[in-house]
C-alpha cells in the first residue's frame, strides 16, 4: 500500500458516486458528509426494529426509489417468535410501501443484486455486508437500523468522508484459486482494521477475468477489512450479469477517470495467488492452505453471502461429482437464492452434490450466523463464509476456518484440510471447466411488491404478543452528561456487540407491551411518494476508566451520524458501517 503525496485524490469512481448523491458537507477525508439514499435493504434480524422506528416516525410511505425487506436470518422457527416477526414484517411492508422477500427466497445481498441492483445508485442496509452491492458499481453502505429508517423516510445518511484506496488488479487467477483468495490475500496483508475509514476501489486489467459475482465475493468481505465500502466499475461483466437477470436496461457504464488519483494505491497480481485460508478465530488470521494441510475436519459448508454465485456451487459440485465425501465430514450446501438453486438443479449439479453426500438446505444465511449447522466443539469446520468470530457458529468452543469453495469441497472429500492443487495433481483431476447458463431462472414470485398507496393506507400492522411498539421519549437536550460505563480495547467483533447464533436471534426481540406509536388516522410526521417497483432504468439524480463525559446532541432536524468506534461497543444503538450486522 502506497500513500499519495501532495496530491488530493480525484477522478475516482467513488468520488463520482459520492458527488452525485452529496447533499451536505465537503468531500474531504475525515469530514462529515450527508448522502441521498436511493435504495434500502433490511433483513429480519434487524428489520423488526426498523419497522418499529418507521411506525414511531409516523411514516406514511417510504421515500426511496426501492426499499426491500428480506427474511433470510431467522428461518428455523423453533418457536412462535420468528413466525410472529415474519408476520409483523410483512404487514409493515404492506403498510409502508416496501417490497417483501419471503422466507426461503434468498440471502438479502445476492438476491438484491439479482433483482434490484443498479449501477450508480446508493444503497443503505441494516446489515454490514450491504457493501457487496459495490460489485455492480453501486455505493452500498451497511449501517445501523435507525440510520436506515431515516433514509427510508427521506433523510440523508451521514458518514465520515473516507479515503479512497485504489487497488489495481493485474493478471489472471490460476487454476484452483478463486475470488475468495483475492480478498483473503488483502486480509493477510492488512488484517481486520486495514481499511477503516476507507473505500476500496478496484481497477486494472485483472477485472476482465472477474465476473460480477466474483466481485461480489471480494466486495462482501471488504467489511472484514473494516472498509466503509468497496466499489467496482460497471463494465461488460456487470452488463452480462444484468442481461442474465433480464435487466440489461438497468445497465449504465461507470468507471474512474483515466487520470484518477487515489489517496492510497496497491497492486494485487492475481496470477501469483494461491489457495488461502483464515484460521480461527478471525478473518484476518490468514495463511496458505498448504501451511495447515493435513488437519482433520468435521464439517465443510458451501454458501453464504461471501460465496453466493452459481459458479461457487457449481465448482463444488464438479469437484465432488462421482465421488463420496469423507464419512467423518458433514458436507452442507446452503443455496443463497431460490434462483441459484433452480439453476443448479437445472444443470444437474444438485444431484451430483446429493450423490456425493451433501446435505442441501433452504436458501438463507443459516450457519453463517449460527442459525443451525453448529459444529462439534473442537472439530475443524471449513466454511465459505465471511466471518469466524468465536462462538458465531453456535458452538462456544468452535474452530471455524474461512476458505474458497475449491478448498472446502476438496477437503470434504479427503477429510482433512487440503490444498486443492496438491489433491488435483495426485488424483490427476483437471480444474473444472464450467459451462453456466447465459440466462438465469429469474424468479419474481417470492418477492411481494408494495401495495398501491390507497390500499397500503388501510393496512393494520399484525402484531403478535412478542412485538411491541417503541416507547415515547422526551426530546434530547443540547448537552447530555453522564458517566462512562465501559471502555475496552481493540478487536471487539460484531458478535460481541450483538450476538449471533440461533439462541440469541430467537431471544433478541423487543419486550412485550402495547405500541406507543401514532394512532390510526393521526397526522403522520413524514410523507412520501411510492417507490418504483419493479425498478426500472431511471436516470441517476445528481446534485478507560469510568469518568464523566459531555456530548453535544444534534438538533432534532439533523439525523444522527454514525458514531466513531475504536473496537468497542458504541453507546449509540446504531453501529458504524464498519462494525454492524450479524451476517
Amino acid at each position: 500500500m502506497t500513500p499519495s503525496h501532495g496530491t488530493l485524490a480525484h477522478g475516482t469512481l467513488a468520488h463520482r458516486l459520492i458527488a452525485d448523491h452529496l447533499v451536505d458537507g465537503v468531500m474531504e477525508p475525515g469530514r462529515e458528509i450527508g448522502l441521498r439514499i436511493d435504495q434500502t435493504l433490511t433483513q429480519d434480524a434487524t428489520g423488526t426494529l426498523v419497522m418499529q422506528e418507521l411506525e414511531a416516525l409516523g411514516l406514511v410511505r417510504v421515500r426511496t426509489e426501492v426499499s426491500v425487506q428480506y427474511v433470510d436470518h431467522n428461518l428455523l422457527q423453533a418457536d412462535e417468535r420468528n413466525a410472529e416477526d415474519h408476520a409483523f414484517l410483512r404487514s409493515s411492508c404492506r403498510r409502508y410501501g416496501i417490497g417483501y422477500s419471503k422466507p426461503g427466497n434468498g440471502v438479502s445481498h445476492p438476491t438484491h443484486m439479482q433483482r434490484f441492483g443498479i449501477p450508480g445508485r446508493t444503497l443503505a442496509g441494516s446489515d454490514s455486508h450491504t457493501c457487496a452491492a459495490g460489485s455492480l458499481g453501486m455505493l452500498a453502505l451497511g449501517t445501523g437500523g435507525l440510520e436506515v429508517a431515516l433514509a427510508m423516510a427521506g433523510r440523508p445518511l451521514h458518514v465520515t468522508m473516507p479515503e479512497i484506496w485504489g487497488i489495481r488488479l493485474t493478471g489472471r487467477l490460476p487454476a484452483w484459486v478463486s475470488a475468495k483468495d483475492v480478498v483473503l490475500e488483502l486480509l493477510r496483508r492488512h488484517g481486520v482494521k486495514g481499511a477503516v475509514n476507507r473505500i476500496l476501489e478496484y481497477h486494472g486489467p485483472g477485472l476482465a477475468h472477474l465476473t460480477a459475482m466474483d466481485r461480489h465475493v471480494i466486495a462482501n468481505m471488504g467489511a472484514e477489512l473494516g472498509a466503509t465500502t468497496s466499489v467496482f466499475p460497471a463494465d461488460e461483466a456487470v452488463r452480462d450479469f444484468l442481461r442474465a437477470e433480464d435487466r440489461e436496461a438497468d445497465f449504465r457504464e461507470l468507471a474512474a477517470e483515466p487520470d484518477a488519483v487515489y489517496d492510497l494505491t496497491e497492486e494485487v497480481r492475481l496470477d501469483t495467488l494461491g489457495p488461502l485460508i483464515a484460521r480461527p478465530t478471525s478473518p484476518g488470521n490468514v495463511v496458505p492452505v498448504s501451511e495447515v494441510a493435513g488437519l482433520p475436519i468435521g464439517q465443510a459448508v458451501i454458501g453464504s453471502s461471501a460465496n453466493p454465485g452459481l459458479r461457487d456451487f457449481a465448482v463444488a459440485a464438479a469437484i465432488v461429482a462421482g465421488r463420496q465425501t469423507d464419512p467423518a465430514v458433514s458436507f452442507d450446501v446452503n443455496p443463497t437464492s431460490r434462483e441459484i438453486l433452480a439453476d443448479l438443479t437445472r444443470a444437474g449439479a444438485t444431484f451430483e452434490l446429493i450423490a456425493a453426500g451433501a446435505r442441501i438446505h433452504q436458501a438463507g444465511c443459516l450457519g453463517c450466523i449460527g442459525m443451525g449447522q453448529a459444529p462439534a466443539p473442537g472439530r475443524n469446520s471449513l466454511r465459505t463464509f465471511p466471518r469466524n468470530f468465536p462462538g458465531r457458529s453456535g458452538t462456544e468452543q468452535d474452530a471455524v476456518w474461512l476458505c474458497s469453495p475449491e478448498t472446502a469441497a476438496v477437503s470434504a472429500l479427503t477429510g482433512t484440510i487440503t490444498d486443492p492443487r496438491v489433491w488435483a495433481a495426485e488424483e490427476a483431476v483437471p480444474y473444472p471447466d464450467l459451462h453456466l447458463p447465459e440466462r438465469a431462472s429469474v424468479n419474481r414470485a417470492m418477492l411481494e411488491p408494495p401495495l398501491p398507496p390507497e390500499e397500503a393506507a388501510l393496512v393494520e400492522l399484525e402484531r403478535g404478543p412478542n412485538i411491541s411498539g417503541l416507547p415515547d421519549f422526551d426530546p434530547l437536550p443540547d448537552e447530555l452528561t453522564g458517566p462512562v460505563l465501559l471502555t475496552c480495547g481493540d478487536n471487539v467483533s460484531t458478535d460481541e456487540i450483538s450476538p449471533a447464533g440461533a439462541k440469541a436471534l430467537r431471544t433478541a426481540r423487543t419486550s412485550r407491551g402495547s405500541p406507543s406509536s401514532p394512532s390510526p388516522g393521526s397526522t403522520p410526521a413524514i410523507r412520501g411518494a411510492p417507490p418504483i417497483w419493479p425498478p426500472t432504468a431511471v436516470p441517476a439524480r445528481t446534485s478507560s476508566s469510568q469518568g464523566t463525559t459531555t456530548a453535544r446532541v444534534p438538533p432534532a432536524s439533523t439525523p444522527p451520524s454514525p458514531p466513531a468506534t475504536s473496537g468497542c461497543a458504541p453507546s449509540s444503538p446504531s453501529p458504524t458501517p464498519a462494525s454492524t450486522g450479524r451476517t
